[in-house]
């Protein structure tokens, strides 16, 4: 992993644009996602679908791709029969999937910079149950490390720019992700929340103190949000800039809801994910700036269009030190 990249990108210039929802893409190219795997499991039998919802991204205007390895672990694959090293393969090849996208983005005139962030996601994504939506597993802080420990030694020895810890529900999980990070050293990861409300992580934890949990450990580059309601950003964005200096990611979902026994997104909240959104939550403070479950390319490119728009403006407010 070379980080140097994305860490000037942090200190200079304009706003980082993530990507948005990847298994939203996926579907809309027609792939079917009814499985625990979510969007692992294409990386075993649709890999070329997998690059092509990565560059719809890279097209419409995002700096980041990131891999589908959120639900990819050596606990899920076990269970459809793929032993350790194919399991590792698999995660490598959730970034060089990545990697492909970004070079054929390159070759067709994308406006850099791109890079490539290689997902972690929580415990309960394993589960396949909504458990990252509430957090409080019951486990330990050195049980969920022991979780995490071996495939994000894997993830960090690929060629991703960055490592996407996202949206983790609850203390334990964080002080266990951040405390491997120094374990593998020269990797570089941003740790984003999923929160239930303006205050309060998933599992009831102030916001403060879950950016208090991680703000110091090393390798930590960016602290923020997702998969929470947009409507929730504004006050999220004030609460972790008064307590780190850190640069801030935030990139919330559509608003909905998910059943995780029907398998389906219910309602919709009175947040909205487009560019207007973006260039009030760059203008409180957030320097990556995308979506994450629901958000479309389409979205994206609004995003992405508004803040280079602004970006005069934009480019002459102090950035915060990675």
């Amino acid at each position: 992993m070379d980080s140097h990249h994305v860490r000037d990108a942090l200190r200079h210039g304009r706003p980082i644009v993530l990507d948005g929802g990847l298994a939203t893409q996926l579907e809309a190219q027609g792939a079917d996602l009814s499985d625990s795997l979510w969007s692992a499991r294409l990386l075993v039998e649709e890999p070329e679908a997998i690059v092509d919802a990565h560059l719809a991204f890279y097209r419409a205007g995002a700096n980041v791709a990131t891999a589908a390895s959120y639900q990819a672990t050596f606990e899920g694959f076990a269970k459809r029969g793929l032993d350790r090293g194919a399991a590792e393969d698999l995660l490598r090849r959730s970034v060089e999937l990545a990697e492909r996208a970004k070079a054929q983005a390159l070759d067709e005139g994308a406006a850099g910079p791109l890079f490539v962030a290689a997902s972690v996601g929580p415990y309960g994504a394993m589960l396949a149950d909504g458990s990252e939506y509430r957090g409080s597993y019951g486990l330990t802080v050195a049980q969920l490390a022991d979780f995490h420990r071996d495939r994000l030694r894997v993830l960090a020895g690929t060629g991703a720019d960055v490592l996407a810890v996202e949206t983790i529900p609850e203390l334990e999980e964080a002080a266990a992700v951040a405390g491997l990070l120094g374990e593998v050293p020269g990797t570089a990861a941003w740790i984003s929340f999923s929160c239930a409300d303006g205050r309060r992580i998933r599992s009831g934890a102030p916001i403060e103190e879950a950016v208090e949990a991680v703000r110091d450990a090393p390798g930590v580059i960016a602290i923020g949000v997702n998969c929470t309601a947009p409507q929730h950003v504004d006050e999220l964005i004030g609460r972790i800039r008064a307590t780190t200096s850190l640069p801030i990611a935030v990139y919330p979902n559509s608003g909905e809801g998910w059943d995780a026994v029907a398998r389906r997104w219910t309602g919709t909240g009175p947040g909205r994910v487009d560019g207007d959104a973006a260039a009030h939550w760059v203008a409180a403070g957030a320097r990556l700036v995308g979506g994450c479950c629901r958000v479309s390319p389409s979205q994206i490119g609004a995003m992405a269009s508004a803040l280079a728009t602004a970006s005069g403006s934009l480019a002459t407010a102090p950035g915060p030190e990675a």
